[in-house]
């Protein structure tokens, strides 16, 4: 029997983030995707490669919700990019609708396509419609600073502070992620279930950010979630699949390299 896995995300048109990226993942990890799309960015090549962000209207974010729960027997979803507080609350009103086995949250607040005081309002309605449906949650170092509601994250211990503090809005486990914006040699993530903290570390490939890192990241736990894996072995493979994927990386035209999600398989080869 195949594992199916879904992800509700937005559409980056490079195919370097969000729900292509997600798809991608699931098919190297064996699983089935089903996909439900919340917004298109599109990079302008004419204007530094800023974002251009088109939300999808709700009511057809719900149509697709309800095509592809009807269609298949899902029970391990991805949140990924939802982008404004109407289309949160329809997603949750779905994915209320039904019993989840998983429900894992990459609470990506923002783009540069929006206002900033977007992020605020996107920020409280995850807090209160998302955050609490989730088994697990994956910010990144901005997003745990937002929602951790702390100044600055440093160090180590101050992102063992922010997964704490997020983990008292209502996840089962938070995945707190420290990157390359971390001081130090290692990428250090740490992962949070309300009594221990485990730390991921793993020697940082370059210094700079690379696009669809942390969607590879999040859909990579998502898919070992729906093949049965606990959370914190899916989070270990996780680690070492995006790993892989950042030393791997695609170059182009626009000023960032993406995460290429064959390099793991291939390196198996």
């Amino acid at each position: 029997m195949v594992d199916l896995a879904y992800v509700i995300a937005g559409m980056e048109a490079t195919g370097g983030a969000g729900l292509q990226v997600d798809l991608k993942t699931f098919q190297e990890l064996g699983v089935y995707g089903v996909g439900t799309t919340t917004c298109i960015v599109s990079f302008d090549p004419k204007n530094n490669w800023s974002h251009r962000f088109v939300p999808i209207a709700p009511e057809v974010i719900a149509d697709q919700i309800e095509a592809a729960t009807a269609a298949h027997d899902l029970d391990t979803v991805k949140i990924g990019m939802l982008g404004t507080p109407a289309t949160i609350e329809v997603v949750a009103e779905k994915l209320r609708g039904q019993s989840w086995r998983h429900v894992v949250l990459d609470p990506v607040l923002i783009c540069k396509g929006q206002e900033p005081g977007a992020a605020l309002d996107t920020d409280t309605a995850l807090r209160e419609s998302i955050l609490p449906l989730a088994t697990v949650v994956t910010p990144n170092l901005f997003e745990a600073r937002t929602l951790a509601g702390m100044d600055s994250i440093g160090s180590v211990d101050e992102l063992v502070e922010a997964a704490r503090r997020i983990h008292d809005l209502g996840p089962r486990y938070v995945l707190a992620k420290g990157g390359v914006e971390l001081p130090g040699d290692d990428a250090v993530d740490v992962l949070f279930d309300g009594e221990d903290v485990t730390i991921l570390a793993a020697p940082k490939i370059g210094r700079e950010r690379v696009s669809g890192a942390g969607c590879t990241l999040a859909a990579a736990v998502t898919a070992e979630l729906a093949k049965g894996v606990d959370v914190h072995d899916a989070v270990d493979f996780a680690k070492e699949f995006v790993t892989a994927g950042i030393e791997g990386r695609v170059a182009a035209h626009t000023p960032f390299d993406t995460v290429w999600q064959g390099a793991f398989v291939d390196a198996l080869a």
